[in-house]
């Protein structure tokens, strides 16, 4: 490669000679528990001595003039830090696997907040975390949040495939690279700004499979059609599917009087009754115009100008918990009930291998089409998007309806819908059915923010296929699988005693029912895996919380509590408490009973608070978690009651097996 371009193994990037200066006009490390969790399952799926994985590109503007030679990061800073940041981890894990990472070269300008924080975490001084040899004005907290999520997701994701930390890190260290790019000298940085922030995307993963599946369907316009209009509606997962067809198409393919049945019961009812729509609408010598398959792809008019017509255009009130690419793959998953891997970079070759390569590919490609819709329907009714209005945001669960006036006129072009709670009746007023559609809201949204990475939404898998198969979807019903399959993941794998089960085993083996014995169970067999480093996910967490809210949320604040991304286990009584405070014995301030889950932000500035300190904070501030509330109504909080909140959490926790 030429001196403008080649390729460094992580080794030597982070051990040459030349140093890495990351500008003002960057923004911060941003970084979060999903982008990291995705980079560190990335390297362990490709961990092969045998293997070279590309990790990205680095662009680089080499500063004229500086000896030893000083980088300007263009282009790949979040990448670089978090490289740096796993590196400072292995080295203080296994200082023999590290011995050349002996120079930090990354440098902020006029940021010292993120240096010292860096430096600290490069020279690993500490016993468990940064924050005990920085001041608090001296902490970068995104920068902290990463070591310590890198922490707790490293040893879980190398436990959980079953990798040695010694071969991960030979492996990332010596077979992962990253492409630096070196702008030319005489580059106009702010002309190469403006073509990066300008520059077209490329195609999709997702085009390209449509393209492909279009093609098993070649020799068959209205087939090809059928499949694009029903594309088109489900592409956009912030839009209601029933918004991607006309007015005139949603009336012969969704019922009105009871909404969860389709007018439709396969693929080929489904063309006949579009192909007759349009033969009704066509002029003279136009029903038989055959398309290629270019233009169909390409021809976005028939669906995006009626949508434009009838007034629904780019909503953006409603913001899904997934991306087309990897909805694609949980509804292959249940539509075959093989164990499908849930990773859109395998996207191609996933609907290949259990698809494409079929001898009745055509007729597997037609099933797969109308189940997507039928899970796209399903996924906008039953599965939680975050809502956007009058000025707040909140999850919701609701269904798109029309108004009675365009329900029963089919000559009405213009189409004014509405929202209304899923699970509500209403032509009565009934409270249960409202508390069970909140209740259905609250613990999907525990599921979604204990695992922000695409590839692990195995929650959102399970509810997919027992709504695709339910007979009759029922709020009550509904929400008490779901509360089963949380049950599963916290007992039959999380806090299992031996190896725990995988997700498939407990969705599609088990259907989401508990396997772990409630006799099996008690306060001490569980404590160690309670223990703090020991939770494998935040589900413990929140589950623990969800059953918490359903015990105590008659009243404010717990009435209102919200789940959110809070990414960070505090130690409510410090690990390195403050000159004349008390230290505690190491097992009780690991001990689950001192433990809660909270914002990464707060974690860094309120770690060395004492247990008064923090409650005084909380008081004039919105609580983080339901469990450190009620460890906020305790009074001292000392070893006793540490022990005695660890075990009624315990008890709270098995309460669910009643």
């Amino acid at each position: 490669m030429s001196k403008e371009l080649c390729a460094l193994s992580i080794k030597d990037l982070l051990s040459s000679s030349g140093n890495y200066a990351i500008p003002m006009y960057q923004r911060n490390y941003a970084w979060d528990e999903g982008e990291i969790t995705q980079l560190i399952q990335d390297v362990i799926d490709c961990c092969d001595p045998t293997h070279i994985y590309y990790v990205g590109t680095l662009v680089v503007y080499e500063r004229p003039d500086k000896s030893p030679p000083v980088f300007e990061i263009i282009d790949g800073q979040q990448r670089l830090t978090t490289l740096s940041l796993l590196t400072s981890y292995l080295k203080k894990t296994s200082r023999s696997d590290v011995p050349w990472y002996t120079t930090l070269h990354i440098q902020f300008d006029s940021r010292k907040h993120s240096s010292k924080t860096l430096e600290a975490i490069f020279e690993g001084e500490f016993n468990y975390d940064p924050a005990e040899v920085l001041d608090e004005k001296q902490i970068n907290t995104a920068i902290l949040n990463g070591y310590r999520l890198i922490q707790r997701i490293l040893p879980q994701k190398l436990k959980e495939n079953n990798v040695q930390s010694e071969c991960f890190a030979k492996f990332l260290f010596n077979r992962v690279k990253i492409i630096r790019v070196k702008v030319p000298h005489d580059t106009d940085l702010n002309h190469y700004f403006e073509i990066m922030n300008s520059r077209g995307e490329q195609l999709e993963k997702h085009e390209v499979l449509k393209a492909q599946l279009m093609a098993q369907l070649q020799g068959c316009q209205q087939s090809q059609q059928c499949l694009h209009v029903v594309w088109e509606a489900c592409a956009n997962m912030e839009r209601y599917v029933q918004l991607g067809f006309t007015l005139e198409q949603r009336k012969l393919i969704f019922c009105d009087q009871n909404w969860w049945h389709f007018k439709v019961c396969n693929f080929d009812d489904l063309r006949s009754k579009l192909v007759s729509l349009d033969q009704s609408r066509a002029k003279p010598d136009e029903a038989e115009q055959s398309m290629n398959l270019v233009d169909i792809i390409a021809n976005r008019a028939g669906v995006n100008d009626e949508k434009a017509a009838s007034g629904h255009t780019a909503p953006e009130r409603f913001n899904t918990v997934i991306n087309f690419s990897n909805f694609l793959l949980h509804v292959l998953r249940v539509q075959s009930g093989e164990d499908i891997p849930l990773d859109d970079k395998r996207l191609l070759d996933t609907f290949k291998v259990n698809l494409l390569d079929h001898a009745d590919s055509v007729t597997k490609v037609k099933t797969f089409v109308f189940c997507l819709l039928r899970c796209k329907f399903l996924f906008d009714h039953c599965i939680i998007k975050r809502e956007f209005i009058k000025g707040s945001d909140r999850w919701s669960l609701k269904r798109f309806k029309l108004n009675k006036k365009e329900e029963s006129n089919s000559g009405n072009k213009k189409e004014e819908g509405y929202y209304a709670n899923t699970f509500v009746n209403e032509d009565r007023n009934d409270d249960e059915i409202e508390k069970i559609n909140r209740r259905i809201i609250m613990l999907l949204s525990a599921f979604h923010v204990s695992t922000p990475t695409q590839v692990y939404k195995h929650w959102l898998n399970a509810a997919l296929r027992y709504l695709f198969y339910a007979k009759q979807i029922e709020a009550h019903a509904y929400l008490k699988h779901m509360e089963s399959v949380a049950k599963a993941f916290v007992f039959d794998r999380f806090l299992a005693q031996e190896a725990g089960l995988e997700y498939f085993t407990i969705i599609y083996d088990n259907a989401g029912e508990c396997k772990t014995p409630r006799q099996t169970l008690n306060c001490g067999n569980l404590a160690p895996r309670l223990e703090y480093g020991n939770i494998e996910n935040n589900l413990v967490f929140n589950f623990l919380d969800y059953l918490l809210w359903l015990n105590h949320g008659a009243c404010e604040p717990i009435k209102s509590y919200e789940f959110t991304f809070r990414s960070s286990v505090e130690h409510y009584y410090p690990r390195t408490p403050l000159q004349g405070q008390e230290e505690l014995d190491l097992s009780v301030l690991n001990s689950f009973g001192n433990l809660c889950l909270i914002s990464h932000d707060k974690n860094s500035q309120l770690s060395r608070f004492t247990p008064k300190a923090k409650k005084e904070f909380y008081d004039k501030n919105t609580i983080d978690s339901v469990k450190q509330y009620l460890m906020m109504k305790v009074e001292p909080w000392d070893a006793d009651a540490i022990n005695e909140h660890y075990n009624e959490m315990v008890r709270v926790f098995l309460s669910c097996f009643d």
